[in-house]
């Protein structure tokens, strides 16, 4: 069952906007974007968020929905992350401050301290626990780096007084308890600064001994740390995890620490370097997605640091590619010159509680890659072709158990995703506990999730008695692969809504195989009751896209059909996605092992599925299956029990 749609180009008036300069093809074949127009980008992004400051300065009060943490945090959230992106211009132009932001910045750093926690037109919240006004914490580690980061051309200038009560607020973040995730790193960036201008002490010490410490503990290999003791894997891990860290070692010149985790960085981008589309999209997974093109930021540091393994005109393709498939799309305010909350324009399927106004202005980490001055090949060297837009590539990545596969004819990246979740692992699984950004088999640089309400898409379904269930917690099982192939592996139990019994025993074991364009999605689920049915889902996709899903069942599978999402995704208004539905299951408890093969595709006309793979054998053994594709032959073997992928290049010999 196939569904086709299309998504054209939406060129936007950002250019004129931001004051953007002209192109340089000659320079940036791909996007035609220079230093010029990142630095312009970061002006015009702050200038027009300052058109609603305080008298002060202090908080930059943005219109739109006030986040959980009310509208004072967000007044300093707007504060904060503007000048995250206005300290990366200033001092990587090396003090050149051609609108005079830093004095602004210093007037508001000055009114905010005064008085914390006051209930006046200037005064900064306190910054407290997690959980009782904490959000504070996480923007002092923006007014920290900063402030380090522009320590010449404004801290430097302040008179003791205001540096006394800047240092008091900035303590708080060392005195109170974060989230147990990647908010350990904001105490270490407060601490980090601090010692930078004479102030350490203890406090300090201890602060980035815990936040390092917390690092090692949560790195799982293959340059991927998981954000906080669960399986957490997204995109906080260039924007938050290798981000802090290695900015601070690099910042601090502490050649041995850089190396550690320059190292790490290096590791990251080898695989994280190939989600980013051809029409420069970062994959769509995990959450806090509106911070766009903050996905980056890893690639600036990399190249910033020179721990990449990228050519400079490549990070600044991927670089460029990101900024610009944003600010081309509606990511900008026409009207207002403010980043929008969402994706393209306005999407609160994309947001979190947390999410207020001026949260996408953590998109200000990308401006990271201005730390590379004028004359270094970050922006010197032309622009050359993203690692999606060369051959058919499918990487491994055992450590958060993660599949990429990308396609050059379309230059399409996708995830599949079996190893990260939002689960924490102090509580149970829940229906409550599902979220369609981690929950899904598959996400990619071109679709979205479905929206919560409507069919799940890359979904397996168990239906009991007309209940279906959700994918909340992942064990991985593995992943690996070879030339041209790759796998990824893992276990789920299926969650049930609230007051519908779990079955003690019934569980699901999940195979993705990547081979050219296609996916071999291969299940096996046991425990299942009589009556129950499956339901697979494949990709969803809008008349508005030029892009078309497809889903074959090749073994186990009946009555194809396809099913709409009227709500849409990030990236359309409305979708289709194809289904496949097996059952009812009868009395006797047998495991149901099943067969399906997907593609995801912007090329014009693609094949049918049917005539693309078949079964040779499926059991609860296990399954082999022969690619058909261009007369290769390959054949690709899985075993259930122990868990083992093999994929050989050409049929084997008879019997």
């Amino acid at each position: 069952m196939t569904g086709t749609s299309r998504r054209g180009e939406h060129p936007g008036g950002a250019a004129q906007l931001l004051r953007l300069p002209g192109e340089d093809r000659a320079l940036s074949p791909y996007t035609g974007y220079t230093r010029a127009h990142w630095e312009a980008a970061a002006d015009g992004l702050v200038r027009a968020a300052w058109r609603w400051a305080t008298p002060g300065g202090a908080l930059l009060d943005l219109p739109g929905r006030p986040s959980v943490s009310g509208v004072r945090s967000d007044g300093l959230e707007g504060y904060a992350r503007t000048f995250l992106a206005a300290a990366f211009r200033v001092a990587g132009a090396g003090g050149e401050d051609p609108y005079g932001l830093l004095g602004r910045y210093a007037d508001g750093l000055a009114a905010g301290t005064l008085h914390p926690g006051r209930e006046d037109a200037e005064s900064w919240p306190e910054i407290l626990d997690h959980g009782v006004g904490g959000q504070p914490m996480v923007e002092s580690a923006s007014v920290a780096l900063g402030l380090r980061l522009t320590r010449p051309w404004l801290w430097d200038r302040l008179d003791d007084g205001v540096r006394n009560r800047a240092e008091a607020w900035l303590r708080g973040a060392l005195r109170h308890t974060p989230a147990p995730n990647n908010w350990y790193l904001f105490p270490l960036t407060v601490a980090g600064f601090l010692e930078s201008v004479g102030r350490g002490d203890a406090e300090t010490a201890r602060a980035v001994e815990r936040g390092l410490g917390l690092l090692e503990s949560w790195y799982r290999g293959d340059g991927w740390y998981a954000d906080g003791e669960g399986r957490a894997f997204d995109h906080y891990n260039g924007w938050a995890l290798h981000l802090y860290p290695v900015l601070h070692a690099h910042l601090a010149d502490d050649t041995a620490m850089l190396a550690r985790y320059g190292e790490r960085l290096r590791e990251h981008l080898r695989g994280y370097s190939s989600l980013f589309g051809a029409d420069g999209a970062p994959v769509y997974f995990g959450r806090s997605l509106a911070y766009r093109f903050a996905a980056g930021a890893a690639v600036g540091a990399g190249a910033v640091t020179g721990y990449t393994p990228l050519a400079p005109g490549v990070s600044r393709r991927l670089l460029s590619g990101c900024l610009r498939h944003f600010l081309d799309r509606g990511t900008v305010d026409r009207q207002v010159g403010l980043l929008t909350p969402g994706w393209y324009g306005p999407h609160p399927p994309t947001l979190q509680s947390y999410s207020g106004p001026a949260s996408p202005y953590w998109a200000s980490k990308a401006f990271v890659a201005l730390l590379a001055g004028p004359e270094h090949p970050l922006w010197t060297t032309v622009e050359g072709a993203g690692p999606v837009e060369g051959p058919d590539r499918v990487l491994a990545l055992p450590g958060p158990g993660l599949l990429v596969q990308t396609t050059g004819a379309d230059g399409v990246a996708r995830l599949h995703n079996h190893g990260s979740d939002a689960v924490a692992p102090w509580t149970g699984d829940t229906a409550a506990g599902s979220d369609p950004l981690y929950g899904r088999f598959a996400y990619s640089t071109a679709t979205g999730p479905t929206a919560e309400g409507n069919a799940p898409d890359n979904h397996l379904a168990v239906e009991v008695a007309g209940a279906a269930s959700v994918r909340c917690r992942i064990r991985p099982l593995g992943a690996g692969g070879g030339e041209g192939w790759g796998w990824a592996a893992s276990a789920h139990r299926p969650v049930f809504p609230a007051g519908r019994p779990l079955p003690p025993d019934l569980e699901v074991v999940s195979v993705t195989v990547a081979y050219g364009r296609y996916e071999l999605r291969v299940h096996r689920v046991t425990g299942l009751p009589p009556g129950a049915r499956l339901r697979l889902t494949g990709w969803a996709t809008g008349p508005d896209q030029p892009l078309t899903s497809q889903l074959h069942g090749l073994s186990g599978w009946a009555g194809p059909d396809e099913v709409r999402a009227p709500a849409g995704t990030a990236f359309t208004p409305w979708a289709v996605l194809p289904r496949l539905t097996a059952g009812p299951v009868e009395a006797g408890g047998a495991p149901r092992v099943l067969v399906a093969l997907a593609s995801l595709t912007g090329i014009e006309a693609p094949a049918q599925l049917a005539g693309a793979a078949e079964v040779l054998h499926a059991d609860a053994e296990g399954v082999s299956v022969r690619w058909a594709p261009e007369g290769v032959g390959a054949v690709t073997r899985i075993a259930f029990d122990p868990l083992a992928v093999g994929h050989d290049p050409v049929p084997p010999p008879p019997d």
